[in-house]
């Protein structure tokens, strides 16, 4: 037959006890201890961009570029990415902070002072416009539908074939 060979995966299985234990001395000496990045999108507003660069760019298996040139790639993309979205945000960031905070400013004022009294204000007068409306529609419209629908009862249609 042929040669065979077998791969033997190895593997290191701590308990998490056992690996917190291990690693409190190592992080005691060394005194500064970064806590995370807090999250600035807590709502995952923009979700559609997170992008990555298997996103954009992505080799199926039957066409390869060189490792090299792959890994190049993924480099440029991931730096000229990060360049300019730092370099935008520090030219954009509060300019448009600004400006939205001015638009949010006035929408929040008019629809606090304007539209949510016009709005209470149709509330409250809606029950007597009710009222008029329904005796205007007996009175008028339903008399009318009625008779409609007695004169167009009495048709009859019958198909024949020639």
């Amino acid at each position: 037959m042929g040669l065979e060979k077998e791969k033997s995966d190895t593997s290191i299985i701590m308990d998490e006890d056992e690996f917190t234990r291990s690693i409190e001395p190592i992080l005691s000496k060394q005194g500064k201890v970064y806590a995370a990045a807090q999250d600035r999108d807590p709502n995952d507003i923009n979700a559609h961009l997170k992008v990555g660069f298997e996103d954009v760019i992505a080799e199926p298996i039957s066409t390869h570029s060189f490792d090299r040139v792959w890994i190049g790639s993924h480099a440029a993309f991931e730096l000229v990415k990060f360049i300019f979205y730092r370099l935008l945000t520090t030219l954009l960031a509060v300019p448009m902070a600004f400006i939205l905070g001015l638009v949010f400013g006035v929408l929040s004022c008019i629809h606090i002072w304007l539209v949510m009294p016009v709005i209470q204000s149709f509330m409250m007068v809606l029950p007597s416009v009710q009222i008029v409306w329904r005796s205007l529609t007996d009175m008028f419209v339903t008399p009318l539908f009625h008779s409609m629908g007695k004169v167009l009862s009495s048709i009859q249609v019958k198909t024949t074939e020639n």
